[in-house]
């Protein structure tokens, strides 16, 4: 590298690498017109040469640059410049302009050793957070995992990349060239691994995956190759977080599993509701056992259309030939284990059924009320009707039993009871739910009382700067309006702080200061003052002093001296 610095597009100063990756190295940089520091992507040259993945990325990081969220990396510009080889010889390089944030990868932390599990669900939540912003404004990640999200020195997560990932697949026929270019499939979903279409969805199953990892210290799945990988996140289940760290609640195994489902339509179906349920984590309502398998049978049990799709799914897989299964069966000792314990089992039922007595024998006429637990109403009726029972059902609310399922029966379990008789079978209606109302565009405490309205309580309140609106305004509410959630839930609030931030822009030209005063990010009104006292330029003011520095009052004037002085 030469030792006078690189400048790209005249504006921006490239220095320092400060990371690399299999589609661009990153930079730290200055925006020489702004005065401010910046991170630049600069896509590597192989890429680069493809003028069709050129427009897409650019189109992508244009996409990307719309989005303004404190959880997002912002995308400042993108372009493109030209460089010269030792030859002669003139190639594009194109590059995307950043937010340069301080502090460390996930993928980092996660390295480092255990992560405690409400530190897990903070940082899965702030995913979530950028992932719901981006999905309403309609921009899917595709590639979300933790090299690509930023913890600050504040704790603060940042997700980057937004869209850019788009470019790779869209110019990617195979799962082995695209982690190739954007490296581990480690964090695909299912619908990725295949070549389909993807949604938001797609990256709810990635943030699952990050959860897992951050719960356990290991993904779910791992292989040799891309493909071997790719064919565990469409073929096999995971295994529960509980069972490889005893530190990780049923609760935590139920979000993961149903976040983790192969099914796009059997996961959470927006960001907004697998925060809600991570929140749910953390108040103690944890499901039993029995509803974690439940859970889990329905989600990779062996459900025919499931079925079909997985078959249909590794026929497609199965042309490439580096496919490779990396779970075996279970081994030998184990089966023959299971086979002396089910002798000792036959064994012992048969002692039971010759030693009974008689007088224990229950009459012949009657009927036994079976455990009908946390089954569907359906099958439940089934069962009575069997025994010649009448099923009456009552419902009921539930926040431990799963709606449509059978809270309990009267007579209870176990009754002895006479063919024909009426049994009362209380379904679940599920939690009593409520509707999240509208909130934006209020203040803080009419926000406050609209959601003590609808049976809801106020949660975090968060302050964030946006020149268009004062202070205690809403911004965004999570969940959004209009989601049904259990009654007494949590809301949590994203206000505006009333300010913006004024850079110290002391030796900026009086233009550019101007222009970034007049910004849509600022939107303040720049005053000059003449300082006769001070020598200056008159065909090229600058900034000698500014009026304030720091976070002012929307709408503020500030005053810029400029020296006038000869």
């Amino acid at each position: 590298m030469s030792a006078e610095p690189r400048v790209l597009s005249g504006r921006y100063r490239v220095d320092d690498l400060i990371g690399r990756g299999g589609m661009a190295s990153v930079y730290r940089g200055e925006d020489t017109t702004l005065g401010r520091a910046v991170a630049i992507k600069i896509l590597k040259p192989e890429l680069a040469a493809d003028a069709s993945f050129r427009t897409r990325f650019r189109l992508e990081a244009q996409a990307a640059s719309r989005m303004s969220h404190p959880a997002i990396v912002r995308v400042f510009d993108a372009g493109e410049d030209v460089a010269t080889d030792a030859d002669g010889h003139e190639r594009p390089v194109p590059y995307i302009v950043m937010e340069l944030v301080e502090g460390r990868l996930l993928k980092d932390v996660i390295s480092e050793g255990d992560v405690p599990v409400t530190d897990a669900v903070r940082y899965v939540d702030g995913i979530l957070e950028a992932l719901e912003y981006s999905h309403r404004a309609g921009v899917v990640h595709r590639d979300i995992k933790p090299g690509n999200v930023m913890v600050t020195p504040a704790d603060q997560v940042k997700v980057m990349d937004f869209g850019i990932a788009r470019a790779v697949s869209d110019s990617s026929s195979t799962v082995a060239e695209t982690t190739a270019i954007i490296g581990t499939a480690a964090y695909f979903s299912p619908e990725q691994a295949k070549g389909e279409p993807v949604d938001g969805r797609a990256d709810l199953y990635s943030a699952g995956v990050v959860l897992y990892e951050l719960l356990t210290g290991r993904a779910p799945f791992r292989g040799e190759s891309p493909v071997a990988v790719a064919y565990q996140h469409v073929s096999e289940a995971p295994v529960p977080p509980s069972e490889l760290d005893g530190q990780v609640s049923r609760s935590l195994d139920a979000v993961v599993l149903r976040a983790l489902a192969k099914d796009p339509f059997q996961r959470f179906q927006d960001a907004a509701s697998f925060r809600t349920a991570l929140e749910a984590t953390t108040e103690g309502k944890t499901p039993s056992k029995r509803q974690v398998t439940s859970l889990q049978n329905q989600l990779y049990g062996a459900d025919p259309r499931q079925a079909a799709e997985t078959a249909r799914s590794l026929r497609q897989l199965s042309s490439d030939t580096t496919m490779r299964r990396t779970q075996s069966g279970p081994p030998v000792a184990w089966i023959w284990t299971g086979v002396a314990l089910l002798a000792v089992l036959l064994i012992s039922v048969l002692i039971w059924v010759v030693t009974i007595r008689p007088g224990a024998e229950v009459p012949g006429n009657a009927r036994i009320i079976p455990d009908l637990t946390d089954v569907s109403w359906d099958r439940a009726q089934e069962e009575l009707e069997k025994l010649d029972l009448i099923a009456d059902r009552v419902d009921e609310s539930s926040d431990a039993v799963t709606e449509g399922n059978v809270i309990r029966t009267d007579p209870a379990t176990g009754t002895s009871v006479a063919p024909g008789q009426e049994v009362s079978v209380y379904v679940s209606t599920g939690q009593e739910m409520a509707t999240v109302p509208t909130v934006v565009s209020l203040n803080r405490a009419e926000a406050t009382d609209a959601l003590t309205a609808a049976g809801l309580q106020l949660g975090t309140v968060t302050a964030t700067n946006d020149p268009n609106l004062q202070a205690d305004v809403v911004i965004s509410s999570s969940p959004s309006e209009g989601a049904s959630v259990a009654a007494g839930s949590v809301v949590n609030l994203v206000v505006a702080s009333g300010k913006v931030t004024v850079v110290n822009m002391s030796g900026w030209t009086l233009d550019a200061a101007t222009r970034e005063l007049q910004s849509d990010d600022l939107k303040l009104t720049p005053e000059r003052v003449d300082d006769p006292n001070c020598v200056g330029d008159p065909a090229a003011p600058t900034v000698a002093s500014q009026s304030a520095i720091g976070d002012v009052p929307v709408g503020s004037a500030i005053q810029l001296t400029v020296c006038t002085g000869s």
